[in-house]
């Protein structure tokens, strides 16, 4: 993925996998941190989410919360209002994204991103 953007659109690659085990140690911060990240640095932070489709719902103190979802909702309003991007990597087809995060979010990740697909049989590109 590093190989597609500009320099100037240098990103922070993050595991989906990841950012669901942090919010269910630290919460709805997890999700704020991922969002407008205005918690830490107050700078928007372009991510690249990797691997959408394999984290699970996790519950913080019995709040569960499809994580990934909430935090696609929010970068898109970054997106419309800030130009702000968002990458992500999936196996997932688009049916299937709608089964896992709503009508919702894959309607506006037809707005949001480009998508790039390789055959099933072509050699894996990761590095």
């Amino acid at each position: 993925m590093r190989y597609f953007t500009s320099p100037e659109n240098k990103f922070l690659f993050k595991s989906c996998r990841q950012i669901s085990f942090e919010f269910a140690e630290h919460g709805h911060e997890i999700i704020h941190h991922y969002s407008t990240n205005k918690l830490y640095d107050y700078e928007f932070k372009i991510y690249c989410f990797d691997d959408l489709g394999v984290e699970n719902n996790l519950k913080h103190y019995g709040n569960e919360c499809n994580v990934m979802a909430e935090i696609l909702l929010s970068r898109y309003d970054l997106f419309i209002s800030h130009k702000l991007l968002t990458h992500l990597t999936t196996n997932l087809s688009a049916s299937e994204m709608e089964v896992n995060y709503g009508n919702r979010v894959r309607s506006r990740m037809r707005e949001m991103f480009n998508l790039i697909a390789f055959e099933k049989n072509c050699r894996d590109k990761r590095s």
